[in-house]
């Protein structure tokens, strides 16, 4: 079964559509469906990363290559637009401001953000497009004059995450063609179809730059500063070389072995302590420094315009997790909220995003700040 009509109902039809291809398989898909319904498309390929561009991590003039080849088979013109300016300003900047203050920020939420969602929109618009598309799995419904983002179907492969920082405004006129498929259905499109790329392994890793050993490229353009390893008694058992470098729940790569306190449990990073450079590290995957019924969350970004009313809902505080049942409560002021949980949540980090859903509606979330 091949899935076409998985479209928004717009006020009136977009007729032109600018879809952001990357060179895999489901923006490649994407792109297909949307000719195969009708529209005129254009493929559009960012470049957004250029400190290392003939380093092994990074795959552009490849990625680059198989959206020619796409864009060819499927019968589609494609053009190719350079971001790294916008990007190197508006999300990597801040991924090292927060690292640097000991956060763990999410450069995909601020990417979608600023850069497929507002600088991709932007350019899209400029050639006269009625609409853009990408390959993300997650759906928008057009009610009453408003626009709802929803889950995709496929729950393992649902994008909302990432998207619930997107207004009003970027959603108007955007279409996720994959939102009604299972991942294994684009699989077999891209191979009945021909796709070269059918199998093209996901892109992982840092938005735009890829997948790569993280603590050597963050050492590129973060100092170490070394401090003590403690356990939450106060005994030292280490020493680490920076608080940007760690993430809580972490558990490689922290420089410890099992037997501190002999017991053999794996040891996993629990605690900052940004004052006294200090990182607190804990064994045991359910030590009760790695658990939380609540959090604060602050920069909230929600998809109506406003904050839902307080109340029950769902969250995730990290992509790859299951939503759990939780209050809202208003914060300090209007861009801070706080949620309350009926289920401890595990590692709750500084930085990442809190998102909260109603069903199957992504409402918008905010940065988790405690």
């Amino acid at each position: 079964m091949i899935y076409l009509n998985s479209q928004p109902n717009f006020a009136s039809k977009p007729t032109k559509v600018v879809v952001g291809m990357s060179g895999g398989v489901d923006s490649s898909v994407a792109a297909w469906m949307l000719k195969e319904q009708g529209y005129e498309v254009i493929g559009l390929f960012m470049k957004n990363w250029e400190d290392d561009d003939n380093d092994e991590y990074c795959s552009s003039r490849q990625d680059w290559l198989d959206v020619v080849s796409v864009a060819d088979l499927i019968g589609i013109d494609v053009e190719a637009v350079n971001f790294a300016s916008e990007y190197r300003e508006r999300v990597f900047a801040e991924f090292l401001r927060e690292y640097a203050a000991g956060r763990t920020p999410n450069p995909d939420v601020l990417c979608n953000a600023e850069i497929k969602f507002k600088a991709f929109l932007d350019y899209a618009m400029s050639l006269g497009a009625d609409a853009i598309a990408t390959g993300h799995y997650a759906r928008v419904s057009h009610e009453d004059g408003k626009v709802q983002l929803l889950k995709a179907v496929d729950a393992s492969k649902d994008q909302s995450y990432f998207l619930h920082r997107l207004t009003q405004q970027q959603l108007a006129n955007v279409l996720f063609p994959l939102g009604e498929i299972p991942k294994t259905e684009v699989r077999k499109i891209a191979e009945k179809i021909g796709l070269h790329n059918a199998r093209k392994k996901d892109s992982t890793g840092i938005c735009f730059i890829g997948e790569r050993p993280f603590r050597d490229f963050l050492n590129r353009y973060l100092p170490r500063t070394p401090g003590p390893i403690k356990t939450p008694e106060g005994k030292r058992v280490g020493e680490h070389m920076g608080l940007a470098f760690f993430t809580l729940g972490q558990r490689k790569g922290i420089g410890l072995g099992g037997s501190q306190d002999g017991n053999g449990d794996a040891w996993y990073v629990a605690r900052k302590d940004i004052a006294n450079n200090t990182l607190y590290v804990a064994q045991g995957h359910e030590h009760p420094w790695l658990l939380a019924n609540r959090l604060s969350a602050m920069d909230a970004s929600w998809v109506s315009g406003s904050a839902p009313a307080p109340g029950k809902y769902s969250a995730k505080t990290r992509y790859r997790q299951v939503d759990s049942s939780c209050v809202l409560d208003a914060g300090a002021d209007e861009l801070s909220f706080e949620l309350n949980f009926r289920d401890a949540q595990w590692a709750v980090t500084p930085g990442q995003s809190a998102v909260l859903y109603d069903g199957d509606v992504c409402l918008g979330g905010g940065i988790i700040s405690a």
